[in-house]
Formats: C-alpha cells, sequence, structure tokens
C-alpha cells in the first residue's frame, strides 16, 4: 500500500457507493439515524481499524484512519453518524486495566457493542472542563453519579459510554486538573435506571442528546484508570478525535 493508502480509498469508496444521497435526504428529513450505513463500516472492519489485532482491530495508524474518513466525506456520505467508534475506545486502550481491555475491545472490534458517546461538556460549565459539576460519590462497590450532560452525541446510539465525572470536590483538589475520573457506563442498564437521555433538535442531524443522571450506579470496576487522573486521560485522547475530525473537513 503507497502512502496515498489507494488500496484503502478504493474500498471505502465502492462501500459508500451503496448509500447515495437520497439516502441520507431521507434519515436528514426524517432525522433519524443511518444504522445501515453505520452497520456496514462496521461490517467492513473500518470502524475497528486502531484497534490492535490482538484485539481483532486492524492494528493501523491515524494516517490509515483519516484516510476512510477523508473518503466517507468525498462520496457524499457522513463520517461523524461513526466516528467516535473509531478514536474513543483510546481511552480503554491507553488507560483501561488488562481485564477491561480483553472484556470491551474485542466486542467493539466486532461491532457486538457500540462505544460512540463521550459525556463531557455540561450546561454550567461548557468548554470549562475542569468546572464540570456531575458528581461520582464511591459507595462500596459502586459510584452513585448525580449530574447532567449536554451536545453528547449518539447517546441513544450507543451501548457504552466514557463519562466525565467529579470524584473529588474541586475546593478539595490538589490542582485543578486533579479529582475527575472517567467512568464506562453500560447505557443498555442505565436508560430508564439513573440515565435519561433526550434527543436536541439541531439544524443538523447529528444525533447530539441532553443526558440526565439521577443516582445512577456504575460498578467501581468501571473505573478507567486511576480515580482523580481523568482529565489527563480526556486530553491524551484529543489529539486522535480532533486529527480524525479534521480529515473529514479536508
Amino acid at each position: 500500500m503507497n502512502g496515498n493508502f489507494d488500496d484503502i480509498r478504493r474500498e471505502v469508496r465502492a462501500l459508500c457507493a451503496d448509500f447515495p444521497g437520497e439516502y441520507w435526504r431521507g434519515h436528514d428529513k426524517a432525522r433519524t439515524y443511518p444504522r445501515e450505513f453505520v452497520d456496514a463500516l462496521t461490517a467492513g472492519g473500518w470502524l475497528a481499524c486502531l484497534i490492535p489485532e490482538d484485539f481483532g482491530g486492524s492494528g493501523l495508524g491515524l494516517r490509515e484512519a483519516a484516510a476512510i474518513l477523508e473518503e466517507v466525506q468525498a462520496s457524499g456520505c457522513n463520517g461523524a453518524a461513526a466516528h467516535a467508534q473509531m478514536y474513543t475506545m483510546g481511552t480503554i486502550l491507553r488507560h483501561g486495566s488488562a481485564a477491561q481491555k480483553q472484556k470491551y475491545l474485542p466486542d467493539i472490534a466486532a461491532g457486538r457493542l457500540r462505544l460512540q458517546a463521550f459525556g463531557v461538556t455540561e450546561p454550567e460549565s461548557g468548554t470549562d472542563t475542569l468546572a464540570l459539576r456531575t458528581r461520582a460519590v464511591r459507595d462500596g462497590a459502586h459510584y452513585v453519579v448525580n449530574g447532567s450532560k449536554v451536545w453528547t452525541s449518539r447517546a441513544e446510539h450507543s451501548d457504552l459510554m466514557l463519562l466525565l465525572v467529579r470524584t473529588t470536590a474541586r475546593e478539595d483538589a490538589a490542582r485543578r486538573t486533579d479529582g475527575l475520573s472517567v467512568l464506562l457506563v453500560d447505557l443498555r442498564d442505565a436508560r430508564g435506571n439513573g440515565v435519561d437521555i433526550r434527543p436536541i433538535p439541531t439544524m443538523i442531524n447529528h444525533a447530539t442528546c441532553e443526558v440526565f443522571i439521577d443516582n445512577l450506579r456504575v460498578p467501581a470496576e468501571n473505573l478507567i484508570g486511576e480515580e482523580g487522573k481523568g482529565f489527563r486521560y480526556i486530553l491524551d485522547g484529543m489529539n486522535a478525535e480532533r486529527i480524525l475530525i479534521g480529515a473529514e473537513c479536508i
């Protein structure tokens, strides 16, 4: 394969040809999620390109992933419907335990689990992530979570959600960047049991939502990495996210 990744581009173009403009116009008009397109990308292995082969992925790099998304957009399709499946798993891959990687990554790679939701932004904090208020309090073998998130895209269509929470009160943290933690929430169990997801009507069909969290109990084993170090984990994942979203705009 040469530096232009022609083989990848050719195969992605062929896949996208099955989803012409009328397909996308229909979903936009009905404000529905393009599940068939996402399923096709998943079946082709394209959304698992950054997952190592040991966990069932392709073990490719960011350049290949960018080529995939560039070609999706160039073909008139919408990579934003699925791009988070590529990079959101990076938090588990880089900072998860061996048990968490083995439990989740093979199923994410195979498409048996969708991890496309990332709960960070809040109504009161906006882009000031360090001011977030969603709180998780340890209670035995669980964390009890209360708070809300906004502009959480694809939450309705994900099985799992990475959730950034405050586990130490801001005034008690040694540094402003301390005290935030990342929890992996199983939305299949949480919907109706502490999580209420409400779509936000927007000018573009981006499947974005508000997420309200009321006494949600999350197993402590779903903590990613160390408690209080979550802000660093979030920043660590932003490079891949920005690069790949940028590739869709070229």
